[in-house]
């Protein structure tokens, strides 16, 4: 038996800078993460934060992808070291830690991620992750084939980001526009040119110590900016996003 998308393919293209085209899966339910996984895209970010989603729903949707080319990356609900570990041991092995603000942020994410003595990751023998310990390497290999994003969504996060983006272990730099946007005093206007400004930055520090960055851009002009400016893992939508705006467009053309 072998595991999906391991060694992860993901972490490695994203190291190699290429570019990887993502979406946001934020409907919480296997079938419908299924039917993104048919699309095509090289990410699909499961939404713990901001969906209704726990280990209970993410391990039919993990089940759903099995047989899709998108590499399964999930935002954690927060940089918890017990929260990393039951998403670890359910088998995903990408993960958005939002609201990173610090380098000890990141330290501890990334530790949470690692078996000791590289971390802190607590151990069981037989989980999912591993195939319920049918996978005679994992142990000695899975350190070396987790993905860390850490989000960066706050103005003490920008002011440490250079610290942030230094931490062994970190693989890349996101960007949370909303919150960023709010936190800058520019609520619901990421569009704002501050808050513009202060993303390129992001983009641009990134860059600068070798870190790809990314970002969730669901309008098309958008995700096309910040990809001319350096962005490498971009969402460019949503399954609630398109669902809600396809179904309004459909009733809209025959009760108009």
């Amino acid at each position: 038996m072998s595991l999906q998308n391991y060694p992860n393919q993901f972490r490695r293209h994203l190291q190699q800078g290429q570019t990887l085209i993502g979406c946001w899966s934020a409907l919480a339910h296997h079938i419908s993460t299924e039917v993104l996984g048919l699309a095509g895209f090289d990410w699909l970010l499961l939404d713990g934060e901001h969906a209704p989603n726990d280990v209970t729903t993410f391990i039919p949707q993990l089940m759903a992808l099995k047989g899709s080319h998108s590499a399964a990356v999930v935002r954690a609900p927060s940089n918890e070291p017990i929260i990393l570990k039951r998403l670890l041991d359910i088998g995903f092995y990408n993960f958005l830690i939002p609201f990173v603000e610090s380098e000890e942020d990141a330290i501890r994410a990334v530790a949470s991620t690692r078996y000791p003595p590289a971390g802190i990751r607590g151990v069981s023998v037989s989980h999912r992750g591993n195939l319920y310990g049918t996978v005679p390497d994992y142990f000695a290999t899975i350190n070396d084939n987790i993905t860390v994003l850490v989000q960066i969504e706050s103005q003490q996060g920008v002011d440490n980001l250079d610290a942030i983006v230094a931490v062994e272990g970190v693989d890349g730099i996101f960007v949370g526009p909303g919150d960023l946007s709010a936190a800058l005093g520019y609520l619901g206007q990421p569009n704002h040119p501050e808050v513009q400004k202060v993303i390129r930055h992001i983009f641009d520090r990134a860059k600068l110590q070798g870190k790809p960055s990314g970002i969730l851009a669901p309008v098309d002009a958008d995700a096309r900016r910040y990809l001319e400016w350096g962005a490498t893992f971009v969402a460019v939508g949503s399954d609630l996003s398109v669902l809600r705006s396809a179904t309004q467009a459909l009733c809209d053309r025959f009760k108009k």
